[in-house]
């Protein structure tokens, strides 16, 4: 028996199944210097892949794996961590 695990065609995660989606989500202001490190921290949550400043640095987009987040629980998560996004959904 092999102990291997199994590895994706990434080379980084095993053969799961993951429904990858991204959205841009614009902001209710524009990114400071203090909001990089919510950022770096956000990609600690389950599900979260990536999220991406604009140049503009007015709008994020954000990867995630929506077989493990909604959308709904998505924003809330980005809001927990500090990150300025426009509501789509009220609380």
């Amino acid at each position: 028996m092999s102990n291997r695990v199994p590895v994706g065609p990434s080379g980084w995660y095993p053969d799961l199944d993951v429904t990858k989606v991204q959205l841009e989500y614009p902001l209710v202001r524009s990114l400071g210097d203090s909001d990089s490190q919510a950022i770096a921290d956000v990609h600690s949550s389950y599900g979260i892949m990536r999220v991406r400043p604009a140049a503009s640095l007015d709008q994020v987009t954000v990867e995630y794996d929506a077989s493990r987040l909604s959308e709904k629980d998505l924003e809330n998560v980005l809001q927990r961590f500090g990150i300025p996004v426009r509501r789509r959904f009220s609380v």
